[in-house]
Parts: structure tokens; C-alpha cells; sequence
């Protein structure tokens, strides 16, 4: 057994326990808060359905084909199988409930099986992310060898390099016959070489980039070659930030075609957004109520002007709107811009300075904790904002934009993003418009779910807020 085969074993045996434990708990709990902890006649067919959610729990998962390794450890695949079979494990219990004309209790039901879910959800987001901080150190990482021209080469490896997360470390190359090897890794010849180079490099994993040297017949043999070492092969597709939900494979005349589907940018998926997002604004601000007040008072008391800030951006399709900020600059802020022009830190049409003299005292926290955004939920219950979105810009930022870049007014701004919880402001911006267009381009709620969840961390490391 090679040694990714091991890691990703192990990390399959944890999923495992983790739904088991989900499963277990779930059960436990709305069974003692439905119940009680006395078992009586009459609710002992809910501690035996109490003891089964779990086992039934793995079979739905299993079904919804969970556990499969290539949907798992990035992308949002994985999430989405598991809400799948969340939706089906609700669904079967109505059906067996009325087939055999059960007298099921609504309450256990609409309390275990979402639990259970939610449970699931947040214990695998857990896992993801103790494998993700486990590859910045060097480990769980898969050894690729890329096959391809100088030029496709550098710039996957300088990706792959950058988001460490997904787990794939470029260990050499193979290039055309006649390349000058200035890639900056190890070459193990030609495309002729790749099965002698997998086994030089000691990689597990083969990423073959778009070249016309390298055409159907050719790839087959190679993946006759790797599929008796069990290595990886990955053929990597010329478009930019296309998810695989976009994408299907269609035989014609035993062709394989790669059918790309347009964005869901209208239409019903559109519509559960904005409903999500309305109901989540509501939800937030009475949870977030005393903290809304006691910020308003630290920011009224420590500094002359008012406690939320109103600037204009620009939101969907242009539209200009006024977001609405907790203050963390002095009044004067504005006017004090044109003097500090030749600090700014970020490339781009971004003006940011890591020590920026018009923060106040209270507002360095306010920035450090995200605390400063939470009165743009009030822009979410408008309609303005989304809570998942790009960031939201200025018009002068968008009146610099290129072509390309406009692309981000196709959808509402967030509170919350990719950028944001990529690294934010540390991010060059290059990098932060290729994250908000991906998130354009490859929208679901299963992928808003995941990026709620990583803001909570990129709150608590504080990474790029300033």
C-alpha cells in the first residue's frame, strides 16, 4: 500500500466514526429531550430507532456515495452528497412512515434526522480542516509530476504552490523534446519518459496538461502504464475556475465531449438564495443583538461622529447602493486619503495600509475581528447584499475595472467570500479577482455553506484584516 493510499484510508476510517458519532448523538439527544431518560412502553420503538440512526446514517451516506475519495478533502462535492443523503434519509422515513402506517412523532423526526445532518456537515468540515493545516506542514500531500509545455507548467506549479490545501505538491515535470528546462523543477525527460519519470520522482499522481503532442491514443496508453502502479492520472481541462458541476462528459460516436453549462446567475436556484439570505440576515441580528449594541456604544463613546459609516458601492449589475459599516475611522478619514496615497500596500486598484493612521483605537478591533461588517446585514435584508459574494466595490474600483473583471457585478456582493477567507487583503489582486470570479462562475448553496463555515476561522486567525 503506498503511502497516499495509507493517509487517505485513515482519513476515510475518521469520516467514518465521525458520522457514527453524529449519528450516535443525535439520536441520544432528541430522543432524552423527547422522552426523557425513562424508557417506558411506549417509546421504546424510538430508542430502537434511536440505536439504528446510526447505522442507517452510513448506508444513506454510503448510497449517496460519501465516502468516495475523489469527492472528498476540497470542493464541495463532498457536502453536497451528504445533504443528498440527508434529504433521502427524511424522505425514506416519510415514506416507510405512511407505507406501513407508523404513528411516527413529527418532533423526533424534524429534530434527529436534521441534527444528524448538521452534525455530519460540521464534524467532516472539522476533519477538512485539520487536513488542510496538516498539508501547509508538509504532510497528506500527494507527489505530482506534471506533463506539459514550460509555460502551463510554471504556472500550474505556481498555483498548486500557493493553495497548499489541495494537497498536490509538483515534485517534477516532463517536458516536449526540445524545452530549455527552465521551469524551476526537476525534469525527467520527455513525454516519452512519463511512466520511467513516476517512478524516479516517486510520485503517485500524474496531472497531464493541454498539448497537442499528447493526443487520445497516446493518453490511453499512459493510463494503461500508471494503472498498473495505481497511480493517479489527471487531465487537466484549458478553462479557468470551471467547477465540476458545470461540467459533464458526453460520448459522441465514442468521443468523449466535455459539455460546459452556463452559470446559475437567474432563475429558482436564484430565488432560494435571496430567501436564504433574507431569513439569515433576521436570524443573525437577533442573535447578534446585544453584540450590535455594545459595539455601537464602544464606537459613540471612544470617538467624535457617528456609529456607522455609509458609503456608496456598487452592487449587482452596477447598481449603486449605500452599505452601512460599524465606523473604525476618524470623521476626517476621507479627506486624509490624497496625503496617504503613496503608502498604499496593495497592488491593484485596492488602497490598503497595513498601520493606517485613520483607524481609531477601538476600530483596529473592530477590523482585526470582522465585528465592523456585521451592520451589512441590514444591506442583506434589502436586497442589496448577499451574505455569500464577492466584495462589494467602489465605483471608483469599478471604473478601473478590465472587461474581465466586471464580470463580478453579475451577482450580488457579500458580507463574506472567497476572498475574504482566502487571505483578504493579503491577497494580490490578481488572486482576489480570480476568487471572486470563480465564485461567479461556480455558485451553490452547498458552496455558501462552506465558506460560512471557513469565515468563522479566517475570523479567528485574523489573516489579511487590517
Amino acid at each position: 500500500m503506498s503511502r497516499r493510499q495509507r493517509w487517505e484510508r485513515r482519513y476515510v476510517r475518521a469520516l467514518v466514526a465521525g458520522d457514527l458519532l453524529a449519528g450516535v448523538v443525535a439520536g441520544a439527544a432528541t430522543f432524552a429531550l423527547r422522552f426523557g431518560y425513562q424508557v417506558t412502553a411506549y417509546n421504546q420503538g424510538y430508542l430502537l430507532l434511536s440505536a439504528l440512526l446510526p447505522v442507517l446514517l452510513l448506508l444513506v451516506l454510503a448510497v449517496s456515495r460519501a465516502y468516495e475519495r475523489r469527492y472528498l478533502f476540497v470542493g464541495t462535492d463532498e457536502y453536497q452528497r451528504v445533504l443528498r443523503g440527508g434529504v433521502g434519509l427524511i424522505a425514506g422515513a416519510a415514506m416507510v412512515s405512511y407505507a406501513l402506517d407508523l404513528d411516527l412523532a413529527r418532533s423526533y423526526v424534524l429534530a434527529a434526522l436534521p441534527a444528524v445532518i448538521a452534525g455530519v456537515v460540521v464534524l467532516r468540515f472539522v476533519l477538512r480542516k485539520r487536513l488542510h493545516f496538516a498539508r501547509r506542514r508538509g504532510e497528506g500531500l500527494r507527489r505530482v509530476l506534471v506533463v506539459g509545455h514550460e509555460m502551463s507548467v510554471i504556472g500550474l506549479t505556481r498555483q498548486l504552490r500557493r493553495e497548499r490545501y489541495h494537497g498536490l505538491e509538483v515534485v517534477g515535470a516532463c517536458l516536449p523534446a526540445d524545452h530549455d528546462g527552465a521551469v524551476d523543477l526537476p525534469v525527467y525527460g520527455s513525454f516519452d519518459d512519463v511512466a520511467n519519470a513516476v517512478d524516479a520522482a516517486d510520485a503517485d499522481t500524474v496531472v497531464v496538461l493541454s498539448c497537442p503532442e499528447l493526443d487520445g491514443a497516446a493518453l490511453r496508453r499512459l493510463a494503461w502504464r500508471l494503472e498498473r502502479d495505481d497511480v493517479d492520472l489527471i487531465v487537466a481541462s484549458s478553462l479557468i475556475d470551471v467547477a465540476g458541476a458545470r461540467t459533464t462528459i458526453r460520448p459522441f460516436d465514442g468521443l468523449p465531449m466535455l459539455h460546459v453549462e452556463h452559470p446559475r446567475l437567474h432563475g429558482g436556484a436564484r430565488v432560494v438564495k435571496d430567501v436564504v439570505d433574507r431569513v439569515g440576515a433576521v436570524l443573525l441580528l437577533v442573535l447578534f443583538g446585544p453584540l450590535l449594541v455594545t459595539v455601537a456604544l464602544c464606537v459613540r463613546l471612544t470617538s467624535r461622529g457617528p456609529v456607522l459609516f455609509r458609503q456608496v458601492r456598487v452592487g449587482r449589475d452596477g447598481r449603486l447602493f449605500r452599505i452601512f459599516k460599524f465606523r473604525s475611522m476618524y470623521v476626517d478619514a476621507e479627506a486624509r486619503l490624497a496625503e496617504l496615497k503613496h503608502l498604499n500596500e496593495h497592488d491593484g486598484v485596492l488602497f490598503k495600509i497595513r498601520d493606517d493612521p485613520r483607524v481609531t483605537r477601538v476600530g483596529r478591533w473592530l477590523r482585526r475581528l470582522s465585528l465592523d461588517e456585521l451592520p451589512q446585514l441590514l444591506n442583506v435584508l434589502a436586497g442589496q447584499m448577499s451574505l455569500v459574494g464577492p466584495r462589494p466595490p467602489l465605483p471608483v474600483e469599478v471604473a478601473a475595472y478590465a472587461d474581465d473583471v466586471r464580470r463580478r457585478l453579475a451577482v450580488k456582493p457579500g458580507m463574506t467570500g472567497l476572498w475574504q477567507v482566502s487571505g483578504r487583503s493579503d491577497l494580490p489582486w490578481e488572486e482576489a479577482v480570480r476568487l471572486d470570479l470563480r465564485y461567479v462562475e461556480n455558485w451553490s448553496l452547498s458552496l455558501d455553506l462552506v465558506i460560512l463555515l471557513r469565515t468563522m476561522t479566517a475570523v479567528l486567525r485574523s489573516s489579511g484584516a487590517y
